[in-house]
């Protein structure tokens, strides 16, 4: 079992002429769709709102495959995303964030340990960084990682109309870091937060703080990734007819851990393993990842692909 901490929320996506089309979404709640589409174990370590899109959440979740047993139940409302495309089918962001369910996180709230069948914990994006719920579960990864049961898997995902100043991110971001394993990061959240240094630069700084594997996505130019070894190398994009990027970095990174946990490389059983992963391995595990993201740019919102169409497009070329 994968368990995948973070926002649910609803993504109202701009279709034009003052229309907007409400999509289930959050960077995390994405990530475990995603996992279940693809026949991974998991569950979403989440607070949904008991509102009318609450229930919404929860259906398309439960619809999914995606487990609620680790989902408290919120009396604050839901968070709402508003996303605007542009010509290419990029998506740009504002939040509806104050008083709403996803960050209002107390300790009492949070297991004392991860069950004995979850074999890694994904967190990430907006969870990680508003207050007061993000302390809460940084020190949830924090326990995670002093047990050394499972893996930790961190995607920063930045927003930055709603960052701190770029400072306090980039201290937030590296305390957050050295609690991973595993982490995937963007190339738009490197150049917020370093600008002018190069992606494969900040995966080597990254890497030095702890974590096994590090991945960094560049959207048409493919996806670099730093190895156990400190080995990197380049994977490049696939051929895709983009309608839009809706949920493509959580689409990579549901890929990229479905790849892991197939081949045994999560949790404590796996650790061994995942720090002798090669180079030709690394680049299987990205190439699916980036496969699985691709799938999902060609067509609307935040709808990774079932594992049966990701081995058809495999096959395909």
């Amino acid at each position: 079992m994968i368990t995948v901490a973070g926002e649910a929320l609803i993504d109202l996506v701009d279709e034009g002429d003052g229309r907007y089309r409400a999509h289930p979404g959050g960077g995390p709640a994405n990530v475990a769709v995603g996992l279940a589409r693809l026949g991974v174990p998991c569950s979403l370590l989440a607070r949904i709102s008991g509102d009318a899109l609450g229930r919404q959440l929860e259906s398309h979740l439960a619809g999914n495959g995606v487990s609620l047993r680790d989902v408290v139940r919120a009396a604050e409302p839901t968070t709402l995303a508003l996303a605007s495309l542009d010509g290419d089918g990029h998506a740009a962001y504002s939040f509806y964030v104050n008083g709403t369910a996803d960050w209002q996180w107390r300790p009492g709230e949070l297991p004392d340990g991860l069950p004995p069948d979850v074999c890694a914990l994904h967190a990430g994006s907006l969870a990680l960084a508003l207050a007061p719920g993000a302390r809460v579960l940084e020190e949830l990864l924090a326990a995670e990682r002093a047990r050394g049961r499972v893996t930790i898997s961190i995607d920063p995902n930045i927003r930055p109309h709603l960052a701190a100043s770029r400072a306090d991110e980039v201290a937030r971001v590296e305390r957050q870091i050295g609690l991973a394993h595993l982490v995937k990061a963007s190339e738009e959240d490197t150049g917020w937060l370093y600008p002018g240094d190069r992606p494969e630069d900040v995966a080597r700084d990254w890497q030095r703080l702890g974590p096994r594997i590090v991945v960094i996505t560049m959207g048409e130019r493919g996806a670099y990734a730093l190895g156990p070894d400190g080995t990197g190398l380049w994977r490049p994009a696939r051929a895709s007819r983009i309608i839009d990027t809706v949920g493509a970095g959580d689409a990579f990174g549901a890929g990229l851990l479905d790849a892991l946990w197939r081949r045994g490389l999560l949790g404590a059983a796996g650790e061994a393993a995942l720090g002798r992963l090669t180079h030709a391995e690394l680049a299987e595990l990205v190439d699916w990842a980036v496969l699985v993201s691709g799938l999902t740019c060609e067509r609307p919102g935040a709808d990774p692909p079932t594992r049966d169409e990701a081995r058809r497009a495999s096959a395909a070329g």
